[in-house]
């Protein structure tokens, strides 16, 4: 649904043009009229599986994930989706429907342009075509170091992992303990490739050992080195 916001589209179509500079005023223009802003609700699905990609999307506000459904109803969260961060484009480049789903994990803001606006600026552009392609790359990197991560790490090195990787996505709070990101533990167990009676078990063993501090879906990391310690040793 879209609605009125305190952004300006002005203002996001300026914050993209300025990842892609330079870009001429006809370019500029282009993107500007063809932009949106919409707004999705927590759990609100703004992507889905086997959809035909119609949109390239950059996340303005709030938090998202990109995850694809698993065996027994078992899904795995491939990647989440933070403020300023492009996706739902790379199944337009491949020429496929979409393999993944994307979910919101708290109310936000996604801004989107359809992908033959995108197709137009990157056939007039070298600068724009060069930066997809290496947002691209980047993005197959990390998930090169995710496939390692999950599958040779034990469940200890996975769960550390995973809370050094939503600290690194998302940050911490004032605290400078509290990670900025409250996920339910099915979706943490999903992060880190593990059933969730797994991820509670682990979670309290660390919670035990001092190591983080829990209260309900808030996460401290109390000894961040011997968790980043647990995760080198896997």
């Amino acid at each position: 649904m879209t609605t009125k916001f305190d952004i300006k589209k002005e203002k996001v179509a300026n914050d993209i043009a300025s990842l892609w500079q330079p870009i001429s005023e006809k370019e500029y223009k282009l993107l500007l009229d063809n932009l949106t802003l919409e707004l999705f609700r927590k759990n609100q699905m703004i992507y889905g599986d086997l959809e035909k990609p119609t949109r390239a999307m950059m996340l303005i506000q709030g938090k998202a994930k990109v995850y694809k459904d698993g065996i027994s109803g078992r899904n795995q969260i491939l990647r989440v989706i933070k403020h300023g961060e492009f996706f739902g484009f790379r199944a337009h480049f491949a020429g496929e429907d979409y393999k993944t789903i994307a979910t919101a994990l708290e109310p936000g803001i996604v801004a989107w342009f359809p992908l033959d606006v995108l197709d137009k600026l990157i056939e007039g552009n070298n600068n724009i075509c060069k930066f997809f392609l290496k947002y691209l790359s980047i993005e197959l990197g990390n998930s090169d170091d995710r496939i390692v991560n999950l599958t040779q790490k034990h469940i200890r090195g996975r769960l550390a992992e995973a809370l050094l990787f939503l600290a690194d996505s998302y940050g911490l709070e004032e605290d400078g303990y509290t990670l900025s990101i409250y996920l339910s533990r099915e979706d943490l167990a999903n992060l880190s490739n593990m059933t969730t009676s797994n991820a509670i078990r682990t979670l309290s063993a660390f919670a035990n050992e001092h190591l983080i501090a829990i209260d309900g879906r808030k996460i401290k990391l109390i000894q961040l080195e011997e968790l980043k310690n647990i995760s080198q040793m896997g």
